[in-house]
């Protein structure tokens, strides 16, 4: 569910580097889904996930909510867990989610929080579609807090080709 609360930005000390061909997958299944929101997995290594990560993949994931997918996003326990095995079986490690965030910005919402899981990486990617073609505004990476009150930012950096923000 997307937030239009102004949030604090407290870093997380922590690092997601997303290669461009995972940035590539994530920016085209959340224009594709607009204006409904999107989620998938964050796969990569976690060898050293405490510090900073690295990103190889990001898997869609099929948006379950019937009620109201341009607010929320649901996937099921089994479907989940499914993913999650077979990205392992592939030799990948799960290093967090994304999601979007429809015409509101990438910065998460309580709910979000609520379902947050420690040490994961949550990567919200904000797609307008007020004028025209949707078009990914932005992309921020969050981490839940060791109390659970907030999601703490987390340092994203990309590859250096340049990502396609609009649909085709």
């Amino acid at each position: 569910m997307s937030s239009l609360r102004a949030r604090r930005s407290t870093d997380s000390g922590t690092r997601l580097v997303l290669r461009s061909g995972a940035r590539l997958r994530l920016a085209a299944h959340a224009l594709r889904g607009y204006p409904h929101e999107v989620v998938g997995l964050l796969l990569g290594s976690a060898a050293r996930a405490e510090v900073s990560a690295e990103v190889w993949e990001a898997r869609p994931l099929e948006n379950e909510q019937e009620q109201d997918p341009a607010r929320r996003f649901v996937v099921s326990g089994l479907r989940l867990a499914r993913a999650e095995a077979a990205a392992e079986a592939e030799g990948f490690d799960v290093l967090g989610y994304y999601h979007s965030h429809p015409d509101h910005p990438a910065s998460w919402s309580d709910e979000d929080r609520d379902q947050a899981l420690p040490g994961r990486s949550y990567l919200i990617a904000s797609v307008s579609g007020v004028v025209g073609a949707p078009t990914l505004e932005a992309l921020r990476c969050w981490r839940l807090a060791e109390d659970r009150s907030e999601m703490l930012e987390e340092r994203l950096d990309s590859g250096p080709e340049a990502v396609q923000t609009q649909s085709s």
